[in-house]
């Protein structure tokens, strides 16, 4: 099956403000032009951290109420490891973007291999049916929900550090931040009771095992969503930026399958696996998910169809980081990932 095209065309005026400055978050006009030659107006800008200073950006695209993430997983060698994560995600229970591997071409240009990840935003919840009255980002390790900074040496300036406020009112707003000063202060049952009714422990235990499953070390405090369910009244987690894991880092380096501790990060985590029942929740989840989800004759399947579906498409891709022989290696990389991870937590779970 061959792989959908994106085909994007920008003026020259529109493109030489584009280019002026890559860390501005302002979007310029762009056309999309569709399979069928239909042109249909977007808007469009750069994304990402240090992916800016790379020959192969990667983009975001607004159309209406719609917003798509074009990344190039320039650092990734598979350029899988954000679409396999998500796969497995679902597996364990957890809502995630839909995402597709398509092949950008820019005023003509091919740009090679992207993946298409969906926005979270007002049209995600939509699609799923889910109510919500509050959604933030977490866009720096200040997102760790203590009170204070990532290097635990400052308190914070504001409880809201480390978040991006997306959609929700200031009222909601406050309450995240009287959240997360509660969670820090309350003590005992109080504590106990106050985080079940607050938040929704299953989705953030499960949110947790993902994170610790593919070695997300940069996930735990920063690169997932929060919102608040409106109905239920409790906040969950959304997974975000799964391209360093799965036995490499956001900037492609092989790590130890034992990198990521078993109980992960942050202070919320730290919180929940103190108190007994959440723990013993936590620990059935990863039980049952070795037992499951987290297998190499349950994962590498995919593995293999994502790989085989691009490859044709990386090696004719020009702009691509890693040499194709890396790339054609990438499966058995993953495969020792899953399997050495698969002990550590094994061992992990006696002591736990």
């Amino acid at each position: 099956m061959s792989l959908p095209v994106r085909r994007v065309v920008i003026s020259d005026s529109q493109w030489k403000r584009l280019q002026e400055d890559v860390w501005s978050d302002n979007f310029v006009k762009a056309t999309l032009i569709t399979g069928s030659g239909r042109r249909e107006a977007i808007r469009i800008r750069y994304r990402g951290n240090h992916t800016r200073k790379y020959n192969k950006k990667s983009y975001e695209i607004a159309q209406g109420y719609k917003t798509l993430h074009l990344n190039s997983e320039y650092d990734d060698p598979s350029m899988i490891r954000n679409a396999l994560s998500f796969t497995f995600l679902r597996w364990i229970g957890l809502s995630c973007p839909a995402v597709r591997h398509i092949r950008l071409e820019l005023n003509g240009q091919d740009l090679g291999v992207y993946l298409e990840i969906e926005g979270v935003n007002r049209r995600f919840f939509n699609r799923r049916g889910i109510p919500f009255s509050l959604l933030v980002y977490a866009v720096s390790d200040d997102a760790n929900f203590g009170l204070n900074g990532y290097d635990s040496s400052r308190r914070k300036s504001s409880l809201f550090n480390g978040y991006e406020h997306i959609i929700g009112t200031t009222t909601e707003r406050k309450r995240l931040v009287e959240f997360i000063r509660n969670i820090n202060t309350l003590r005992g049952q109080q504590l106990v009771k106050y985080l079940a009714a607050q938040l929704d422990v299953d989705n953030y235990l499960r949110w947790l095992a993902g994170a610790v499953f593919t070695s997300n070390y940069d996930g735990f405090e920063q690169n997932y969503a929060l919102y608040k369910h409106k109905t239920k009244l409790k906040y969950r987690m959304l997974p975000w930026d799964y391209e360093g894991t799965w036995g490499r880092n956001c900037y492609g380096r092989k790590t130890a399958s034992d990198m990521v501790k078993a109980t992960g990060y942050n202070e919320l985590t730290r919180i929940l696996l103190s108190i007994k029942p959440f723990r013993e929740k936590y620990k059935q989840i990863l039980q049952e998910t070795l037992q499951s989800a987290f297998t190499a004759s349950k994962i590498m399947p995919e593995v293999y169809r994502m790989h085989q579906a691009i490859a044709p498409y990386i090696r004719e891709d020009k702009m691509r980081n890693w040499s194709y022989s890396v790339f054609e290696d990438e499966p058995d990389v993953i495969e020792t990932y899953i399997k050495e991870r698969r002990s550590f937590l094994k061992q992990a779970l006696q002591s736990m």
